[in-house]
């Protein structure tokens, strides 16, 4: 480790499909947190580590805060302030063609009473006009003072490395926290079960509720080098289970293939992936549940 090295962590929050995940991905350079037009698909905690010069970012995925309505949702906001307030510095993003609704406004208001530093980033600036831009950045810096404002699109990248040099210098001296090779904390079975909830939702976000869930149950190394994954979709009623089949096993076909591929170039190994689908009622009032995917069980 060189001298003079710096670490921290970097809260992104934000409203559901402000860009967080997207945006994290990029900063990091490799995929560590999953990517859907369905809103409220991150659930835990994510981090991602990115080396800028001699800094560690540790950067982290929050579910997107928005009301909650049932126990899963409770349990993500919860998550998502508390990744907020153990921070080093918090950025908020917002998606700059929507601006400031009334999620965003409840997210600021409980943000002024947060001492943390804060940055407001603007996402989505390939396809915002620029006088939008500067009108929801000027009334965001209204509400709250900001440190800095940054203008990015998390989809190609423009404005990141500005984001990143600023972060690098924010974040307070020491050494570094994770490998530097590493690219987040999540374990790869975790990782390959929510790269199979991303397909899964990218398939069939208009039939099947977000509450849907995957879990890696066996993961075995072969002398190969290849991985032989067995992984189960639980969804709540017959029904879904159905859907998930697909007519002639066709559609738990082609998501297998899309995340198959995905986790064997993340592992740069042959994947064999068996996915099941099993029926497991009003798993979401389960605390094992939550465990396994790092929340706390609200009471």
């Amino acid at each position: 480790m060189p001298d003079d090295t710096r670490a921290g962590f970097i809260a992104l929050i934000g409203a559901p499909n402000a860009g967080k995940s997207t945006l994290i991905n990029q900063l990091v350079g490799t995929k560590v947190s999953i990517v859907t037009h369905k809103v409220q698909t991150t659930r835990a905690i994510v981090r991602g580590v990115a080396m800028h010069g001699k800094s560690q970012l540790v950067l982290v995925d929050t579910p997107g805060i928005f009301q909650p309505k049932r126990r899963l949702d409770r349990a993500m906001v919860d998550t998502a302030w508390g990744g907020a307030r153990d921070a080093d510095v918090i950025a908020l993003l917002i998606d700059a063609r929507k601006g400031i609704d009334e999620e965003v406004e409840a997210i600021m208001k409980r943000l002024e009473g947060i001492k943390t530093p804060k940055v407001l980033i603007l996402n989505k600036i390939d396809v915002a006009k620029r006088e939008k831009l500067l009108k929801v950045a000027q009334a965001a810096n209204d509400i709250i003072r900001f440190d800095e404002t940054f203008m990015v699109s998390a989809l190609n990248g423009d404005g990141a490395e500005t984001v990143l040099d600023y972060f690098a210098e924010q974040v307070p001296e020491g050494p570094w926290l994770y490998p530097e090779d590493q690219p987040s904390d999540l374990p790869l079975r975790i990782l390959a079960a929510e790269i199979t909830r991303e397909k899964l939702f990218e398939r069939l976000h208009q039939e099947l509720p977000y509450i849907s869930t995957v879990e890696t149950e066996k993961w075995e190394t072969r002398k190969d080098g290849s991985a032989r994954l067995e992984q189960t979709i639980y969804v709540e009623r017959d029904s879904q289970k159905s859907i998930v089949l697909g007519h002639r096993g066709q559609t738990i076909k082609q998501i297998s293939q899309s995340s198959r591929h995905e986790i064997s170039e993340i592992i740069e190994a042959p994947v064999h992936l068996f996915l099941f689908v099993k029926v497991r009622e009003n798993w979401a009032d389960d605390p094992e549940r939550y465990r396994e995917m790092g929340l706390e069980f609200p009471k």
